[in-house]
């Protein structure tokens, strides 16, 4: 069989190469340059140490090597998403987007279509069900990355392998250490790739610029402050707004006057709600009920958690609407839901919360 694997420096991607070369396999391995522009041209995600730890593991196993640029599709399909989506208000998932549409999007047009399989060091696991394959949780339920991959379909998740997806992160880290692997003990990377050198105010400031307007009580009504553009702030949002007396916490944003609402406490009501609307719902292998008119015992996801929510799913045309079996907490616009089995193994696919 001929493997890709996207290895990026890490641990994990790093292990998953161990992994296939002990069951046998003589993986490719590519790494993948994206980041975004800048007037001097664009700007690596990616340090070159990450670049040298990957070059070691291919030396190491004798693997094929292969550096490649993604850097212009990852601006038209990841960066511009994103500022679209905080320019309208909504709270983006770039690394959603990345997934689908850079690693086994354009990669796969671009290098992945010469090879059987894409094998990444995600935490997910792959299932068939009668000749179906389906994207299922990993063995590690705190690290697992599911959500990440909740807008992938039918044809990706056939073509992808996930070698530490039965492995807890402790079994990964004990790999790595006893293999003597350079990324054994490397921090877990965070967040959108091309933030790791750019403050996310900075980057949203130089698209979107500064517009001052009000901070207001969400329950009184008073005026608490002012904040320079609604696109700095996020619902649930604690950190960075500015007031004295809290903790406060962004419950809304009117979007067409510049304002924020806020509320106090550590824990005020207004944060948590049970109803999720999604929009634009794709399944990622098939919808499993069909164009039902019933309710169906589902367990989802409106953030990377290592919880899942136990909820009820209902169709009203092209809207899907989930109720929560437990209030949660900031419910945003923009972001994905994504929609797992009661069980919480099998991740069925995902829409955008309206």
């Amino acid at each position: 069989m001929n493997i890709a694997a996207l290895v990026s420096g890490g641990v994990d991607s790093s292990v998953i190469v161990h992994r296939l070369k002990d069951a046998g396999f003589e993986p490719t391995i590519f790494y993948i340059r994206i980041g975004m522009e800048d007037e001097q041209g664009y700007i690596d995600c990616p340090s070159e140490e990450d670049i040298e730890i990957t070059t070691y593991i291919a030396k190491k196993y004798g693997c094929k090597f292969e550096v490649v640029s993604l850097h212009e599709e990852y601006w038209e399909n990841v960066v511009k998403y994103t500022i679209d989506a905080v320019r309208r208000g909504q709270t983006p998932n770039p690394d959603m987007m990345c997934n689908k549409m850079i690693k086994f999007g354009s990669f796969e047009e671009k290098y992945g279509h010469q090879f059987d399989k894409i094998a990444t060091g995600h935490y997910a696991t792959t299932t068939e069900i009668a000749d179906e394959i389906y994207l299922s949780t990993a063995k590690d339920k705190v690290k697992d990355q599911t959500y990440f991959l909740g807008q992938i379909n039918t044809m990706q998740v056939r073509k992808l392998m996930f070698p530490i997806g039965d492995l807890l992160k402790s079994e990964v880290r004990d790999i790595a250490l006893r293999e003597h692997l350079p990324s054994a003990e490397r921090k877990d990377s965070q967040g959108i790739c091309f933030l790791g050198k750019i403050n996310y105010n900075d980057f949203i400031r130089r698209y979107l610029g500064e517009k001052e307007g009000l901070i207001i009580d969400n329950e009184t009504g008073d005026i608490l402050g002012k904040h320079k553009g609604f696109w700095f702030h996020t619902i649930g949002q604690r950190k960075g707004l500015g007031l004295s007396g809290g903790p406060w916490f962004c419950i809304k944003k009117d979007i067409e006057n510049n304002v924020i609402y806020a509320s106090r406490g550590y824990d005020p009501e207004t944060q948590y709600g049970k109803i999720v609307h999604l929009q634009g719902v794709e399944f990622i292998t098939k919808n499993p009920w069909g164009d039902f008119s019933d309710e169906k015992d589902i367990t989802f996801k409106i953030r990377h958690t290592p919880e899942f929510t136990q909820g009820r799913l209902r169709k009203n045309g092209d809207i899907y609407t989930i109720e929560s079996a437990e209030k949660i907490q900031g419910i945003a616009s923009g972001q994905f839901g994504v929609i797992y089995d009661e069980n919480s193994q099998l991740c069925l696919g995902s829409g955008v919360i309206l």
